[in-house]
């Protein structure tokens, strides 16, 4: 069976590419399954100054490109496939995607979460023509223009500030009447002048023909709507939204117990409630979503991997 692996890792982020790192260091036969682009949310990151130990100027991309170094140094097989549907009934597990299927006798998720949509009409038809989910990769674009920046916690206010960068003018739209972002982090965006706020505030419809051209505004105390309207000079605007993330989780519906809010349930040693399949990093239930708890996830799930197939094989 030149498909079964010793370890199959769905995901390749921060806690994906920890658990290969330490999966193949162990001498197994590891699959990473890489459904697109490699790193998970970090990529979107311009700086990851709470990452111990990173270095000066470091960013998510520059700090993911070194883990695939450590990755491949190790012998981890890496590979490009959508997982349309897993059998995790089996002591082997099954795992069938467009390409090929694959068996192993442990499986570590690491499918992550995506960003949250703000759900208000003309969102999904403007995403990319106005409408963004992430400031490194398009606040290029925005240069000298006006832009909005949808949320309140620390995503939302250290992508505001990012975004200063490029844009003429930031304003932060928040539902409640204060930030829910670290108090370090609310002091430089409240001494920046080019950020301005619009509190107890929500978007209620975004319009454009095949651009951003307006966007509803709606108090959330009053239930008084007002529409802003792009600059006739600039044409358009941006929306960035970070209003938080959902788990990527389609495949283990009905396989795997998951929370209310649609997270898999482990232990400490990153168990689900299927043996032989452990989660790691943003998918699964957990305080703090972070680089450095997503690595320390995807550590511990490979070992205890490591322990599962020698006693069980």
């Amino acid at each position: 069976m030149n498909n079964l692996y010793d370890v199959i890792i769905i995901g390749s982020g921060p806690a994906g590419l920890s658990a290969a790192l330490y999966a193949a260091r162990a001498r197994m036969k590891t699959l990473i399954l890489e459904r697109t682009k490699v790193g998970g949310q970090i990529v979107t990151t311009d700086e990851v100054a709470n990452y111990p130990g990173s270095v000066e100027d470091a960013t998510g991309p520059s700090l993911i490109a070194r883990m695939e170094k450590q990755v491949e140094s190790f012998g981890a097989e890496r590979k490009k496939d959508n997982i349309k549907e897993v059998d995790f009934s089996g002591k082997i597990k099954l795992l069938r995607g467009e390409s090929e299927e694959y068996q192993a006798k442990a499986v570590i998720i690491a499918t992550g979460a995506s960003p949250r949509h703000i759900g208000c009409p003309g969102e999904n038809k403007l995403i990319g023509k106005g409408v963004s989910y992430c400031a490194t990769c398009d606040a290029d674009f925005f240069q000298d223009l006006e832009v909005f920046v949808v949320g309140g916690g620390d995503s939302a206010v250290e992508e505001a500030i990012y975004l200063t960068k490029f844009a003429r003018k930031v304003t932060i739209v928040h539902r409640r009447d204060e930030l829910r972002a670290a108090k370090s982090i609310q002091e430089k965006a409240f001494k920046n002048e080019k950020i301005h706020f619009m509190w107890n505030t929500v978007v209620d419809e975004i319009k454009g023909e095949g651009i951003l051209e307006s966007a509803v505004f709606k108090n959330t105390q009053t239930g008084e709507t007002h529409e802003y309207f792009a600059d006739e000079e600039d044409g358009t605007f941006g929306i960035f939204v970070f209003t938080g993330y959902l788990p990527i989780n389609n495949l283990f519906k009905e396989k795997i117990q998951l929370n209310e809010g649609g997270y898999i349930i482990t232990n400490d040693k990153m168990e689900t409630n299927i043996e032989g399949v452990f989660a790691a990093g943003d998918i699964r239930e957990k305080p703090l979503r972070q680089v450095v708890t997503a690595t320390a996830d995807g550590a511990i799930a490979a070992v205890q991997a490591e322990k599962y197939i020698e006693n069980n094989f």
